[in-house]
């Protein structure tokens, strides 16, 4: 494994040499245009960074199109709340029968309004194809579907090979559902594409065998075997942003990720550890991190970092580690991360720990309270207690450390008695937690929850209470369904306990030392 000034001088070489730096036989240099549909208001895209720099390292040209660049509104999450935002939250989460109808319309009049394709992107991709690159590549989130439909429609008019992908194009059921229902496709890749992007871009424009890659669907329903996940992470580039629109973000903020998945990888409800970036953890060497960081401080000019992995205490050794050498690598360093509250007898959240994570430029950090009932956490699977979250939101408040969780209602089995000691908790620590994130429970592809439902293919319920399957929305890896148990006077008045306590917390200003980090957890 290369140490610290081996990867320096690596990234010096590279920088010197360009394209004659990389190893190997000269390519044919290809121009692929990669659109990111991930519009993010604040920060660049990594996995985009990732591509981007693979395929230049590579010796190709990649024109990045970023919607943002074009005055596409981007994403803003979890400003200060107004009483609005109580209202609109109050008739999400609405389980009063009568209304239902209200609810559902409104649900579908957000979502169309969301996702719906914007006009400026779809122009700019159609005057990028108009030059005659060799590829399209798309990266996508499941809610672009529509967008991806139309720029489908204007590659394939354009005579120009499309390849797509993202985080959930593992899942069987959703790849097909995409695969079916986008014109224009040359594959669907469902994997960590890091390493491999430049030989996909090859075989794209040779008009070679894409099955021959772990990963890849055909439009004509052929598929090669899933991809495994990416090992060793240290081999992966570092992330190239310079293309991205840096004068739209207020500030500026690098995003960064020590390790892929989840050390506990347990929870019944988590799709994040069943997407093509996500199954089975993977860390990165503490080496190879702080290079990344030195590196893109002077590229970007910022020491302000938002940490995307997780849970970034998987690796206890590493989260320490950083405690220890951010600031040398990068003086002022500024920094958050999401963290999981388990039962390791070292999870690396003491008090001390957290003092630590403060001293180093620790300003927010995240994690996943979802209930305050300890036997829902329990059905969960979550790996926590009620007790311990409740003291790491204490010390990290006490650390000075901005504290945000998140949380939703409706789990199966959920009753009541599990809601009112969910408003009872917020309401104990109402003064040391500055945002909830409180949702709709989802049942998503290839969960635990998911496969009790569907893993006989009747969809009945599998046992799960109160819940009644109504179908699947393939599209977006998700199972249509209604909870029945919800319903009752005692369920609302405690759901409306819980989400006045949130409205509290949320209206608050973040502390000022963790306010250019706000909306980004």
């Amino acid at each position: 494994m290369k140490g610290v000034r081996e990867l320096d001088r690596d990234a010096a070489a590279a920088r010197q040499g360009g394209a004659a730096a990389i190893a190997g036989p000269a390519r044919v240099r290809h121009r692929v245009v990669i659109v990111d549909l991930n519009n993010f208001a604040s920060f660049p895209t990594l996995a985009i960074g990732l591509l981007v720099a693979a395929l230049r390292n590579a010796g190709h040209d990649a024109r990045l199109l970023v919607p943002l660049a074009y005055d596409v509104p981007a994403s803003v999450r979890e400003k200060p709340d107004r009483l609005w935002h109580h209202w609109q939250r109050r008739l999400h989460l609405s389980t009063w029968p009568a209304a239902r109808w209200l609810r559902d319309l409104g649900r579908w009049a957000w979502y169309w309004q969301d996702r719906r394709p914007h006009g400026r992107v779809l122009r700019a991709v159609k005057a990028a194809l108009a030059e005659r690159p060799d590829v399209l590549m798309l990266s996508a989130y499941l809610q672009h579907h529509a967008t991806v439909v139309e720029l489908g429609k204007i590659a394939r008019d354009a005579g120009v090979p499309l390849l797509l992908g993202g985080p959930a194009f593992n899942l069987p059921e959703t790849a097909e559902a995409w695969r079916k229902s986008v014109p224009g496709l040359t594959a669907i890749y469902g994997g960590e594409a890091d390493m491999l992007i430049p030989d996909l871009l090859e075989t794209i424009v040779a008009g070679g065998d894409l099955l021959r890659f772990d990963g890849v669907v055909l439009p004509d329903g052929r598929r090669s075997r899933p991809a495994p996940p990416l090992r060793p992470l240290d081999q992966t580039p570092v992330p190239d942003f310079a293309d991205f629109p840096w004068d739209r973000y207020p500030v500026r903020i690098v995003p960064v990720m020590t390790g892929r998945g989840c050390q506990w990888a347990r929870c019944t409800f988590c799709s994040d550890v069943v997407s093509a970036n996500g199954r089975s953890y993977r860390s990165r060497s503490l080496e190879s991190v702080l290079h990344e960081l030195r590196e893109q401080a002077r590229r970007c000019g910022t020491g302000n970092f938002l940490f995307l992995d997780l849970k970034l205490n998987s690796n206890v050794h590493l989260w320490r580690g950083l405690h220890e050498q951010i600031q040398d690598a990068v003086p002022g360093a500024q920094w958050i991360g999401t963290v999981h509250v388990d039962l390791r007898r070292d999870n690396g959240l003491s008090r001390q720990d957290l003092k630590a994570a403060a001293r180093s430029g620790m300003r927010r950090v995240s994690f996943g309270l979802e209930s305050g009932s300890q036997r829902l956490l329990d059905l969960m699977d979550k790996g926590c207690s009620v007790e311990a979250n409740g003291a790491f939101i204490r010390h990290a408040h006490e650390a000075g450390i901005s504290v945000r969780a998140t949380m939703f209602k409706g789990y199966p089995g959920e009753i009541a008695d599990d809601l009112e000691q969910t408003a009872d908790f917020l309401e104990a620590h109402m003064p040391y937690l500055d945002r909830v994130r409180f949702n709709d429970f989802s049942i998503l592809e290839d969960t635990p929850i998911w496969n009790s439902l569907f893993g006989s293919g009747e969809g009945k319920g599998g046992g799960l209470p109160g819940i009644r399957v109504t179908g699947r929305d393939s599209v977006h890896a998700r199972a249509r369904y209604v909870n029945e148990d919800g319903g009752s006077p005692a369920y609302r008045r405690a759901k409306s306990r819980v989400l006045a306590a949130v409205h509290t917390i949320n209206r608050r200003r973040l502390r000022p030392e963790a306010q250019m980090f706000d909306g980004l957890m």
